[in-house]
């Protein structure tokens, strides 16, 4: 099954504390349905002291968001959301279509 959200797309949560808020996908992992998105789940993990890093500390992590908490962005000014469906053209691809916006095609 293809991931209706890809890398490089503009999405908004739609549900969390971060509700609202829109990014560009960094990085889509389909084996975990969760996508890391630009500017959210920025979070510190605290490091036990090893060889390599003999003091320790804290470093910074991207934490990935659900798949099913995003929406893609079809018009960015309006920051209108739009569900992702699928249509073949006439030459055999597979194109993606926002259905909010009348089956336009996303790029």
């Amino acid at each position: 099954m293809a991931n209706r959200i890809q890398k490089d797309d503009i999405v908004k949560l739609i549900s969390g504390a971060k509700k609202g808020t829109t990014g560009k996908v960094l990085q889509v992992l389909a084996k975990k349905n969760m996508v890391l998105v630009e500017g959210v789940g920025n979070k510190h993990r605290h490091v036990k002291p090893s060889q390599l890093n003999p003091r320790g500390g804290s470093k910074d992590i991207h934490v990935p968001v659900s798949l099913h908490k995003v929406a893609l962005v079809v018009d960015a000014k309006a920051a209108t959301t739009s569900r992702v469906g699928y249509t073949k053209t006439a030459e055999g691809a597979k194109v993606r279509l926002a259905r909010q916006a009348k089956n336009k095609e996303i790029k």
